[in-house]
């Protein structure tokens, strides 16, 4: 496809697709890809395959590069088969920006600041190609469960689509997640649980209203977003990928995304067998994967009474916990925790030295990287990027109280 094309989405112009078929990530059985699917037989995610050598054949890297920013670029890796079905709401290849004075010294550390996403957050990427698919699929109604962002980002890429949504967050959801979730157009509803007492009520709702569930990796096209984050990296590194990359991970679908976009640049010849060590980043106070990866196991049993203010990872228990696990035991990567404390302080850190204001996820990225140094599972050479997932923005900050009164005279001896 010429490089000089340029994305419609009211065009009826069928977009290139190479789509073989669907595969369940641990039986590896097959099913067809134009139909409506879940989680495999097997209850476990579905992963889109491609024909990787017509994929490679039909676009270069000078296509890419001349083409509007925004991951719609990436039209030939992505699962869409017409753009009159693509949502789109104005998304941007998100900035890496480096951390100079942060940084170790003699290596490179760099932000991937998905904070500037439709909506805030890097759920924009999963959501609008889960809606996309939807729309495709003839799908006019959806739910799921939220701790915040996904639902957020469904709600606005859904009401775009002309789609229902109905969406269920924990009691301690922030308060402008919520808002901006009934805002956009989805009915939202508070549970006294955690997100997975939630995805139990989007699970039982499914047959009595009809909806369809888009909880994390229970459709197959959320991981196929994500997948994004580790093309957009690769081509913004000049088709080479980190040392390092610490990702703040819940359900994971980002960390599985862009371990799949690396095996598929490698197939087309695009990268080569280098892989980045992938690090799960967690709170120690909802740490099942870093319990599992410790313990040498392959799936993460449900983490009791999680608690952390970082609200995105406070995941109990993953469906993909299994390929969250092997991305990272085979990049030769890591799980790792950190507790709210050390969040607080990294936040703070970053954007009193650096002038970023991270999410709290994010920050755990950054206290997760400082711990690492320390104890020698990196290098002070490594090049190493940090996800922040969201807009610090949507999350509460210190109170300031300092005041000047017009009327006296100002003793600048004290400012």
């Amino acid at each position: 496809m010429s490089g000089n094309f340029v994305f419609d989405p009211a065009t009826e112009n069928d977009f290139p697709n190479f789509v073989t078929h669907l595969e369940c990530s641990y039986t590896g059985e097959t099913f067809p890809s134009n139909q409506l699917h879940g989680l495999s037989p097997a209850g476990k995610p579905l992963l889109v395959r491609y024909d990787l050598n017509a994929l490679g054949a039909s676009v270069s890297k000078e296509d890419l590069a001349a083409r509007p920013g925004g991951f719609w670029k990436y039209r030939e890796f992505l699962p869409v088969r017409q753009s009159c079905n693509v949502v789109s709401l104005g998304e941007v290849m998100t900035p890496l920006i480096p951390l100079r004075k942060l940084g170790a010294k003699g290596g490179q550390l760099l932000v991937k600041d998905e904070g500037r996403l439709p909506t805030g957050s890097f759920k924009a990427r999963g959501l609008a190609l889960a809606v996309a698919m939807a729309k495709e699929l003839g799908i006019t109604r959806l739910a799921m469960p939220t701790n915040g962002n996904a639902g957020a980002a469904m709600a606005a890429y859904a009401t775009r689509a002309g789609m229902e949504t109905t969406i269920f967050c924990p009691d301690d959801t922030p308060e402008v997640n919520v808002s901006e979730i009934e805002y956009q157009g989805g009915k939202v509803y508070r549970v006294n649980g955690l997100i997975n007492d939630c995805g139990k009520i989007v699970g039982e709702g499914k047959e009595p209203t009809g909806w369809f569930d888009c909880s994390t990796l229970k459709e197959p096209y959320r991981i196929e977003g994500k997948k994004t984050m580790g093309l957009e990296l690769a081509e913004q590194l000049g088709w080479d990928v980190p040392d390092v990359i610490f990702y703040p991970t819940g359900g994971g679908t980002g960390l599985i995304g862009m371990w799949k976009a690396f095996a598929e640049l490698e197939a087309i010849g695009w990268i080569g067998s280098k892989r980045p060590k992938m690090v799960a980043v967690q709170s120690s106070g909802c740490a099942p994967i870093v319990k599992a990866f410790e313990e040498g196991k392959e799936h993460a049993p449900l983490w009791p009474d999680a608690d952390t203010l970082a609200s995105g990872i406070r995941v109990p228990v993953a469906v993909g916990d299994f390929l969250i696990l092997r991305a990272v035991r085979e990049s030769g990567g890591f799980a790792i925790a950190v507790d709210d404390n050390s969040i607080v302080k990294a936040q703070e850190e970053v954007a009193r030295q650096e002038g970023l204001l991270l999410c709290p996820e994010g920050a755990a990225t950054y206290a997760a990287y400082k711990n690492a140094l320390a104890d020698g599972r990196i290098n002070a050479s490594d090049r190493a990027v940090l996800y922040n997932c969201a807009t610090g923005l949507k999350y509460p900050m210190p109170a300031i109280n300092r005041r000047l009164d017009k009327n006296k005279p100002v003793d600048y001896s004290t400012i």
